[in-house]
């Protein structure tokens, strides 16, 4: 994402808190589109890049932003419901310096300027708001800005050759003229198809 003004993630961070909060305790262990990712594995995935990103945006640099992301599945911490929405907010605050949108950062142990910082975090917003409304049977509409740069971002990741087509896999086709959340999905390596009957077996 090339930056000319920096915007609010609070919109975005708003509707992933609502998201969050209307999911029932017994759709814990759904699958998601994220394949090895249970339901409560993707919410502590958000409550912990909501925390590092956070971190990020303050450059307040240390074992939050210098853990490198692993295969293992993130674990949720048992007080989520209150802890997710308070880090959502921390992080919307703290992107609202401009400052934080300056210089250098680092996040899942990567040095990268403040505005890369900012696009990854918004387009982990998108992506997993839409991964978790989709997992969980709701309807899902992000914050136009924030679904704006998250697609500028995957098309420039998907573009770069030397990442070999996208960042989160290979890339699944979508229609030019598709609605801008599915050719963003589709960038992101999901189908903008998936339901979680299609991970059952038949």
């Amino acid at each position: 994402m090339t930056r000319s003004t920096t915007f609010d993630l609070g919109p975005q961070t708003r509707v992933v808190a609502r998201l969050a909060a209307a999911v029932p305790d017994e759709r814990l262990a759904d699958p998601t589109p994220c394949p090895d990712y249970a339901v409560r594995h993707l919410l502590g995935h958000l409550t912990g890049l909501a925390t590092a990103f956070r971190d990020a945006a303050r450059k307040d640099l240390g074992p939050t932003t210098d853990t490198a992301p692993d295969t293992a599945a993130p674990s949720l911490p048992a007080d989520w419901r209150e802890v997710l929405p308070q880090v959502l907010d921390e992080l919307a605050e703290a992107w609202r310096d401009p400052s934080a949108w300056t210089g250098m950062t680092r996040a899942g142990s990567v040095d990268l300027p403040g505005e890369i910082a900012a696009a990854v975090a918004v387009d982990e917003l998108v992506i997993h708001g839409w991964d978790l409304a989709r997992a969980t049977g709701q309807e899902y509409t992000p914050d136009v800005t924030a679904l704006g740069a998250a697609h500028a971002f995957l098309l420039a990741a998907a573009e770069d050759e030397t990442r070999g087509g996208g960042i989160f896999g290979p890339v699944v086709p979508v229609p030019d003229d598709a609605p801008l959340l599915d050719r963003a999905v589709g960038l992101s390596g999901r189908d903008p198809s998936w339901t979680p009957a299609a991970t059952r077996p038949r």
